[in-house]
């Protein structure tokens, strides 16, 4: 009698079913998408709150920028558009263009003050002691916490006329011309006031940052530059600013965009004030759109402010990125 023995089924069918996770289980391409899909459904909800709470109300602001609004069309609910003729007076007004030059001078000489000191307590914070650095840095923080608004209220009343601070103090170190002084009564003075309040406020966050990139500088690379005779300069130069340097690009990009749109210090100190001369771009679209009543021209300078930021910022970066690829 013959016996037949049946052959083992192919190890193709064998290497397939232990590739699945059984019955049910995801198999290697389900698991290999999920994960490539990981980080995009983990950014989603960022990039929903963005769109809604920015890229919504920057559309309804380009729209509005082509429309003549103003009380009238308000209350009537009636929507009248007008084309491009809010950008044409805008471009063609000369208080917007000196205006617009007053805010890039107003943020070179802030972005300027902010870097250097700011780069300067950083340093500070990294040759200090332990107990030093933890009380400079509370200050620091403390500093950077306050509210916008409470901070400039605050140097409104050191800078107020009869009973601020500042005033008192010139008055007893013997310029007794400035006991009653008004530092809201002149262009100058308002803004070395505003420029004092947004560098009090914007150095805690360049000394911090640029204290956090000291930290990552290996210690060895000060020794032999000891070693070669190098002195506090020349390590500063060769040793410390190489790998400050992304840092410092990336602070001020960021300095250039907070100063270039700080509405609340100026509109807060004197409205922009007086006769109108410390305005920059942010509050003269305020006051030229709620100010006037004339909503369409002010949404249309909104709109200008960002281009010409964006502007700024490219060219900018274009310079940072020239420089890398020139030290490649």
């Amino acid at each position: 009698m013959t016996v037949q023995i049946e052959r083992p089924p192919s190890g193709t069918a064998d290497v397939r079913k232990g590739d699945g996770a059984g019955p049910g289980g995801p198999g290697p391409r389900t698991a290999s998408r999920a994960g490539a899909l990981a980080p995009y459904l983990l950014l989603l909800p960022a990039c929903v709150a963005t769109v809604l709470l920015l890229g919504w109300p920057l559309l309804k602001d380009f729209l509005l920028s082509f429309q003549n609004l103003n009380m009238t069309q308000l209350i009537q609910h009636v929507t009248e558009w007008n084309g491009i003729d809010n950008y044409k007076e805008a471009l063609t007004s000369e208080d917007f263009w000196r205006v617009t030059l007053r805010s890039i001078l107003f943020t070179a000489v802030n972005v300027a003050l902010i870097m250097v000191l700011g780069t300067l307590v950083g340093l500070l914070l990294a040759r200090l002691g332990r107990r030093m650095r933890v009380t400079l840095m509370i200050g620091l923080v403390l500093a950077w916490a306050m509210p916008v608004i409470a901070a400039t209220t605050v140097y409104q009343w050191l800078f107020a006329q009869r009973f601020g601070v500042v005033n008192w103090v010139l008055d007893r170190l013997g310029w007794h011309a400035m006991a009653d002084y008004s530092w809201t009564s002149s262009q100058m003075s308002t803004f070395f006031v505003i420029v004092v309040l947004i560098v009090w406020q914007s150095i805690p966050f360049v000394a911090i940052n640029l204290y956090a990139a000291t930290t990552t500088i290996p210690a060895e690379l000060y020794e032999a530059a000891a070693l070669d005779g190098a002195g506090a300069w020349r390590s500063f130069t060769t040793v410390t600013l190489p790998f400050l340097r992304p840092f410092l690009y990336a602070t001020t990009f960021l300095e250039i965009i907070w100063v270039f749109k700080a509405f609340v210090q100026v509109f807060a100190i004197n409205g922009g004030g007086p006769d109108r001369l410390t305005e920059i771009l942010p509050v003269y679209a305020y006051v030229e759109g709620v100010g006037n009543q004339h909503y369409g021209m002010g949404a249309a300078i909104a709109v200008l402010t960002i281009l010409i930021l964006l502007g700024l910022t490219a060219h900018y970066l274009r310079i940072v990125l020239k420089q890398e690829e020139d030290e490649l």
